[in-house]
């Protein structure tokens, strides 16, 4: 992977969760959306994803799809470690599109916050959750991913 040496715009998103309806926004505000995850894989929980301007762009779509199917599968790890994730859990993804020479490139940094949980578990939790998540997974070893946890 080549690291990116001029970051020429970011995509950016904040996702949270809950059992009734969940928000994602952009700091941008070009998108409003309601998304939810395949029957069951986010524990019959719905996704939002809010912005206002008329044309968001690819940097900020991908940040948002990627952050409501992340979400939802730290929502199945933790279902599977029996962890109550709190109600104000919080995701936000960066999508950074750059150049290395005359070369393109994209770069990811996730922000989870899982309060109210060891800092240890909520650690592993979003670890695993990139092992579950499909975006996750086509993008490993592609981008340069850099994930960080807030708990406790």
């Amino acid at each position: 992977m080549s690291q990116i040496e001029k970051v020429l715009f970011t995509g950016k998103t904040h996702t949270t969760v809950t059992h009734r309806e969940g928000a994602s926004r952009n700091d941008h505000g070009r998108l409003d959306i309601q998304l939810s995850a395949p029957h069951g894989a986010s524990g019959n929980q719905d996704l939002r994803f809010d912005a206002t301007l008329p044309h968001p762009t690819a940097e900020q779509l991908f940040a948002g799809a990627w952050s409501a199917c992340y979400i939802s599968a730290i929502g199945l790890v933790a279902q599977q470690r029996k962890v109550a994730l709190p109600k104000d859990l919080a995701v936000e993804i960066e999508v950074d599109l750059g150049m290395t020479g005359n070369a393109y490139f994209l770069q990811a940094r996730f922000h989870v916050s899982v309060p109210g949980v060891e800092l240890e578990v909520a650690e592993a939790i979003a670890r695993e959750a990139h092992e579950v998540c499909p975006y996750s997974k086509a993008t490993h070893g592609n981008i340069d991913i850099a994930t960080t946890v807030t708990a406790g």
